[in-house]
């Protein structure tokens, strides 16, 4: 089966990032992270919801007891739907000189997010975790940009990128304590173009990543050599995630604004769904708190 890739009519973000696919509502939430908004499509009749966001967001996930936990500029909300109002759990968290960037929901579903150097230049970050009591506890206290956070399929390892370094950094994971340990270096790619961004791990355990900067998504084996390339027609594709009935479409934001002197050309800020790739994601769990 031959690879398509698909612009989805009437999306232009300005920083399109963090899709979400919702198994039980079959259907896809993404975010703008300086409209700020959050976006809901329904595929089945490609009618699109938007909610204004009261600061920058950098990432979020739904909640099984409704609505959605945020990760906003400075830290954790709790965000309802229907009100449109976003009620911050706790004190800030990020640092000054630091803002939340991406996250992603752990089987237990805790919330694990992270923030990333205001001026893209230090390791300056960290990573947290939210659990489902709303507990907050640190990861990774040094790293330039959170991005790409997501499990292997057996919960015992936890991926996540540095855009600032250029690397993906893998971690064990204790699934049934929420910690990290034994942290090496998983891939340093070189010679793509861009930086390690946005990333999934399908159902078979291969990492996908989006090369903001270069115009491609790559598919890693497990032991970080290249298993294949797909170039999409943006040059900054920031993130994608499985989604559909069966899991097997990967939809991919890119941004629509120049950003780190590179320029997002005539598609820049498109949502586009890529199908015939021959795989199929795994469920995203939703935050337990």
């Amino acid at each position: 089966m031959a690879i398509t890739i698909e612009k989805i009519a009437g999306v232009k973000n300005k920083l399109g990032e963090g899709p979400v696919w919702d198994v039980a509502e079959k259907a896809l939430y993404w975010i703008d992270g300086q409209a700020p908004a959050l976006y809901r499509l329904d595929p089945k009749s490609n009618d699109i919801k938007s909610w204004k966001m009261p600061k920058p967001i950098g990432s979020f996930a739904l909640r099984e007891k409704g609505g959605a936990v945020l990760a906003l500029a400075d830290g954790f909300y709790l965000f309802d739907f229907k009100s449109g109002d976003a009620k911050q759990i706790g004190d800030p968290v990020a640092k000054p000189g630091t803002t939340f960037n991406d996250g992603k929901t752990d089987a237990r579903g805790r919330f694990i997010a992270g923030t990333l150097d205001a001026k893209f230049a230090k390791p300056l970050g960290s990573i947290f975790s939210l659990d489902a009591s709303l507990k907050c506890s640190m990861l990774e206290p040094a790293i330039g940009c959170t991005n790409g956070p997501c499990f292997s399929p057996d919960n015992r390892t936890f991926y996540c990128a540095d855009s600032v370094s250029r690397t993906i950094s893998a971690y064990d994971y204790d699934l049934a304590a929420g910690t990290v340990s034994n942290k090496r270096l998983f891939v340093a790619p070189k010679g793509l173009g861009g930086v390690p961004d946005g990333a999934t791990v399908d159902a078979e355990g291969h990492l996908w990543s989006a090369i903001a900067g270069g115009g491609k998504i790559v598919c890693y084996n497990p032991d970080a050599s290249i298993a294949r390339t797909v170039v999409v027609p943006v040059l900054i594709i920031t993130s994608v995630m499985f989604g559909g009935d069966n899991l097997d479409v990967m939809y991919a934001t890119s941004i629509g604004e120049k950003i780190l002197n590179m320029e997002p050309g005539v598609d820049g800020g498109s949502l586009f769904a890529i199908k015939g790739l021959g795989v199929k994601g795994k469920p995203e769990p939703r935050f337990a708190g």
